[in-house]
């Protein structure tokens, strides 16, 4: 017995990590990922049918690669061997490939996973393909970079790529409730859903903060405090998938509109402080360019559009500025929905009138029974005009003249509205009395 060996018994369990004793033993119980995992779904059903091939599983961190991976291994009878990339080299490869080599000579399928595959370089990635093709392994890599650019080829063309989803904020929450009486505590469901936003998909980051939590929480009850002290800050009530999260978004979006870039700014950094997901926001601000600035500024979208792909780009925290200046252009922009209501108008003239043939004249005429048949007849191209104007009329007869946009003298638009009003004009009918044009 070495001097370093625990004591014979059962070794104490509460001592390991929370997301450790929470591995689930059954697929019944693995919660998320349904998309691969629901029933009839591919995965399932290799795992049922114990058909398994060798797979990548991409994801972010803490959404079950490693205990699908294990239950992958128990469900289908295989022996279970982890690997590291980050730990092993080229010699351990080889080792664990001879071991793999010679069970499959005694009739046992051996589940080699290996986190963090991304790491391997080319020629330790090479290192398995012969295994892999023999059938010595079923190779199961995890890794959270795209493995199209992280994986060589050879190996993603013997292997079936499943992209894993973050968890959401309820999935965590389930988790969380699962773990209540191994950490032996009670816990107010807001409390938990606190935990679920900060956690950001991520279920380890959840179950590390219970762990925490709990061990500062006397006489079984999780205390707040003791939450706030687990992940080092203020707790703010926030709840994606609930009503303060449509609050906030709403908060914004009207600071916006209403032209006060203080405003804004206060409940951005009240829901990037809560957690919320910054590509979220990244789109509520293109919504906003479109709908309240439109063309009164039509550099907001470019603005917004260049905020979404800087969040994208640099992710947290570096990404936040570009929000914070995005949500001070908008609200300082010329603001217009008259596009927005042009499009509505539009929609509802679609709905309630009948939907007439396109004009000849628009028609095109690819052949000459097409153009015999009078197709594009009467057509005025553009160019050919001064000032490419013409007086043709592109609408329906039953709605020629109508006019869906009607824009406003604020910024661009007002030159907009200028140009419009001398287009309109040259297409009256010389005999008809002016429409009055209103902003």
């Amino acid at each position: 017995m070495n001097l370093f060996d625990p004591p014979p018994g059962k070794a104490d369990d509460s001592t390991r990590p929370l997301a450790e004793r929470m591995r689930p033993d059954r697929l019944d119980d693995f919660v998320g990922q349904e998309h691969i995992l629901g029933p009839g779904k591919p995965l399932r059903v290799q795992i049922e049918r114990d058909r398994l091939t060798s797979l990548i599983l991409w994801g972010p961190p803490g959404v079950g690669k490693t205990t699908l991976a294990m239950l992958i291994a128990h469900h289908t009878q295989c022996q279970f061997i982890p690997f590291s990339a980050v730990m092993s080299g080229i010699k351990e490869i080889k080792n664990v490939m001879a071991d793999a080599e010679r069970n499959r000579r005694l009739g046992y399928r051996t589940v080699l996973f290996v986190d963090e595959i991304h790491r391997f370089n080319k020629a330790q990635q090479d290192a398995f393909l012969p295994y892999v093709e023999r059938g010595d392994i079923i190779l199961i890599g995890a890794t959270t970079e795209n493995p199209s650019f992280e994986v060589i080829s050879a190996l993603l063309s013997r292997a079936k790529v499943y992209a894993l989803k973050p968890l959401t904020a309820g999935q965590i929450i389930t988790l969380l409730e699962r773990a209540l009486p191994v950490v032996k505590m009670r816990a107010e469901r807001a409390l938990l859903e606190q935990i679920a936003t900060y956690a950001n998909g991520d279920a380890r980051t959840a179950y590390n903060i219970l762990d925490l939590a709990a061990a500062a929480s006397p006489e079984g009850n999780l205390l707040p405090q003791a939450v706030e002290d687990a992940i080092q800050r203020k707790m703010l009530l926030y709840d994606k998938a609930g009503e303060e999260h449509f609050n906030l978004i709403s908060a914004l979006h009207k600071s916006v509109r209403s032209s006060d870039p203080d405003a804004a700014l206060y409940w951005l950094a009240r829901m990037l402080e809560a957690g919320e997901d910054r590509l979220y926001i990244a789109r509520r601000l293109v919504r906003m360019a479109v709908e309240d600035i439109g063309l009164a500024d039509p550099r907001a979208v470019e603005q917004a559009i260049a905020c979404q792909h800087t969040v994208h780009f640099l992710g947290v925290p570096e990404g936040d500025q570009a929000l914070a200046q995005a949500a001070i252009y908008l609200a300082a922009a010329p603001k217009s929905d008259a596009a927005y209501r042009a499009l509505n108008q539009a929609l509802e003239t679609v709905r309630t009138s009948a939907a007439e043939p396109v004009p000849m004249h628009l028609r095109n005429a690819p052949t000459r029974a097409m153009k015999e048949w009078g197709y594009s007849a009467g057509y005025q191209h553009a160019h050919l005009f001064e000032d490419a104007l013409t007086t043709m009329e592109c609408l329906p007869p039953s709605l020629a003249g109508k006019q869906f946009y009607e824009p406003t003298n604020r910024g661009i638009e007002a030159r907009i509205a200028e140009r419009l009003a001398a287009i309109r004009r040259l297409k009256q009918p010389p005999d008809s009395d002016p429409k009055e044009y209103r902003y």
